[in-house]
Order: structure tokens, then sequence, then C-alpha cells
């Protein structure tokens, strides 16, 4: 594995929470909707990653593919729209914390069945005790932000 890919994965986690925040205070700004405020950060996202595309010279006309796509293939954005709306509507109310800790349970969760079971066309990799034993630290490290103060005291 390349040294720089566990890198860039570490930095998309430290854009969730700061994400989360910058939306929130959109949202607070133009009138407290969440999805007018999940709009435009998209519109945005999806403006930038334009840009970039041109920027770097990608080839335009490989869209033309997209006549032969199945209709999942799609879901992709809706899922990102949703991930988007999701922790702006709920980082002002559980905490960052505690939502990044509950998203992060989710996605260690699941992609261990993907993992496991090569959903989607992933390349399919082991289940074994110590991954198992990782997701159980996780699951229980998502426990200790949500109640350690209350099980530990402050």
């Amino acid at each position: 594995m390349q040294a720089i890919f566990p890198l860039l994965a570490f930095l998309v986690g430290v854009v969730v929470p700061m994400q989360a925040a910058v939306n929130n205070q959109l949202r607070q700004l133009i009138g407290g909707s969440t999805l007018l405020a999940a709009l435009v950060s998209f519109s945005v996202g999806c403006l930038t990653l334009a840009l970039l595309s041109l920027a770097t010279g990608q080839r335009w006309q490989s869209l033309a593919a997209l006549s032969r796509v199945e209709w999942w293939m799609l879901l992709g954005g809706v899922l990102g729209a949703g991930f988007v709306f999701g922790t702006t509507l709920l980082a002002p109310r559980l905490g960052v914390a505690t939502m990044v800790s509950l998203i992060i349970a989710g996605q260690v969760c699941t992609s261990l069945l993907f993992d496991r079971f090569g959903w989607l066309a992933m390349p399919l990799r082991d289940l074994s005790a110590a991954r198992l034993i990782g997701a159980l630290l996780v699951v229980a490290g998502v426990l200790l932000v949500n109640f350690g103060d209350r099980w530990f005291g402050r």
C-alpha cells in the first residue's frame, strides 16, 4: 500500500467534522434550512469538481459512457447528498464528536460486510479475528465518546 493513501484517508476523516460545522453555519445564515444548506454545499462541490476536471484535463467525452450505466450506479450522488444533509442536520443536535463517532462505527461495520461479501463488485477481503476485534474497539470507542462522562464522571 502506498504510504500516501492512509494519509489521504485520514485527511478525509478530518474534513467530515469540519464540513458539518461549516454547513451548520451556512444553515443558520440562510434561515435555518438544512435542505438548502446541503443544496448550496453540493452545488459548490459540483462546481469545484467541474473546475478541477477542466484544470486537470479530464476527458469529458468519456461521459458519453453514462448512457450505458445501470440506474443504481448513479446512487452515489444521492448517497452523498444524504450524507451532507444528514451531517448538517445532526451536528448541531448531537454534537460533532457524537455524530462523527456514530458515522465511523456505521462505516466500519458496513465496510466489513462489503469486504466479506464483495457487494457491488468490491474485492473480497477476509473477515479476520483482528478485524472483528478492531470493529468492536470502534464500537467501544463510540460508547466511550457518547457515555464515558456518565460512566466515569467528569
